[in-house]
């Protein structure tokens, strides 16, 4: 599996098992997601910034589990659920009005041995939960970081965002970006973005005289 391919962007994106592409800069937390019965109190935090792939792990952990998945920011405050594992997405965002729901769903896991996966841009610490023992559980949960990508993911990612917008440059066209760009997964998207907005308004292809072009344009 170590070929796979990721990302988590919102349009025409392929977020299967086989689009996840492993490396140093994931490796921790794809293991640590395909292993849940290794996860003390059987809870997980994973945590990295935007557009690194924690909503495709996320999906994929779902596959596998048939699991149920809220977003933290539209969880009732209400929630109750006989699920006996439960992804919530984007932590950081539960509103102080759900976190009494999201208390309760914690302990009702804990007490069914269920499985609590989360995701983050930021690790619990500094997620604004008001309800002390809410903030003192989250606090004491598991983190699996994925940090900034790698030369081999950022080349990845980059002619994966290219193939999500079906558009097939060579692959020397990332290998000589990567190292142009800051090395972040929003550099990656915007590069494409921009790449794919001058050709399309140029009428021209995508290649690496653009590129310099446009890399120019923006020092």
């Amino acid at each position: 599996m170590a070929d796979q391919l990721y990302f988590e962007w919102p349009t025409g994106v392929a977020l299967g098992p086989d689009d996840f592409f492993v490396s140093e800069a994931n490796a921790h937390a794809y293991a640590m997601l395909s292993m849940p019965d290794t996860w003390p109190e059987r809870k997980l935090v994973l945590t990295g910034p935007k557009g690194c792939g924690k909503s495709h792990l996320a999906r994929i952990f779902q596959t596998q589990t048939g699991s149920v998945t809220v977003q933290a920011a539209a969880l009732p405050a209400d929630f109750q659920t006989d699920a006996s594992t439960v992804i919530v997405e984007d932590m950081e965002h539960l509103p102080v009005g759900s976190e009494e729901a999201m208390f309760h769903l914690h302990n009702y896991l804990r007490n069914a041995g269920g499985l609590l996966l989360m995701t983050s841009q930021t690790a619990p610490s500094r997620w604004p939960v008001v309800l002390p023992d809410l903030a003192s559980r989250m606090q004491a949960t598991t983190i699996a970081q994925i940090t900034d990508p790698d030369d081999p993911l950022l080349q990845a990612l980059i002619m994966k965002l290219f193939a999500d917008r079906q558009i097939m440059p060579p692959p020397t066209l990332a290998a000589y970006l990567a190292p142009r760009i800051e090395r972040s997964f929003a550099a990656a998207a915007d590069i494409v973005a921009r790449l794919d907005a001058a050709a399309l308004a140029e009428q021209r292809k995508i290649n690496a005289a653009l590129a310099a072009r446009l890399l120019d344009k923006a020092d």
